[in-house]
């Protein structure tokens, strides 16, 4: 279990890093969207590659930033049955819900995705708008998201594994196994 749990902790970092990239880029997009209001109501002037750096901001606060929340245990989940559970069971669950569902379908979107952005990176395929930006950068953004989130949740299950094995968390990443009380 030791050298997964560095290998748990080597995602970690890698996503926390990337995490901050996403916070960066909800600031950044931000920012742009209050400066484009104010010039296009201020001057009366307009930029189509202003708009899709917004668009492609906030694809990145999304993408990047899903392994980032999946680490820090802020994703979204209904626990209605799950805060009855014991802290044992909980562990159990999210090993069967890792390994049965979210591992799959992101390993299968990593896949699927990275032909989406191939054939556009190829075509270097453009915005049909006047004076939009290239389309690729943000459909890298896809693959690359899922195959974060993916590592992601190769970490999350290495931990609760380890865990589940009576190891004892890395006191660095302890929000990552402690769930919020509700």
């Amino acid at each position: 279990m030791v050298p997964l749990l560095a290998f748990s902790r080597v995602i970690d970092k890698l996503n926390a890093a990337v995490g901050k990239l996403a916070d960066v880029a909800v600031f950044a997009a931000c920012f742009i969207s209050a400066a484009n209001a104010f010039v296009r109501y201020g001057f009366s002037y307009s930029s189509n590659a202003w708009l899709e750096v917004q668009w492609y901001l906030f694809g990145a606060t999304v993408m990047l930033g899903a392994a980032y929340t999946l680490f820090r245990n802020e994703h979204v989940r209904v626990d209605i049955l799950y805060a009855s559970l014991s802290e044992r069971a909980k562990l159990w669950v999210d090993v069967f819900g890792f390994t049965v569902f979210m591992l799959p379908a992101t390993i299968l979107l990593t896949y699927m995705t990275w032909p989406f952005f191939l054939d556009s990176f190829v075509r270097n395929e453009g915005s049909p708008n006047a004076g939009g930006l290239v389309r690729w950068p943000v459909k890298l953004l896809m693959p690359v998201g899922f195959f974060l989130l993916s590592l992601q949740g190769i970490s999350e299950l290495i931990k609760r594994v380890a865990l589940l094995r009576g190891y004892t968390p890395d006191p660095d990443a302890l929000h990552a196994y402690v769930r919020p009380e509700q």
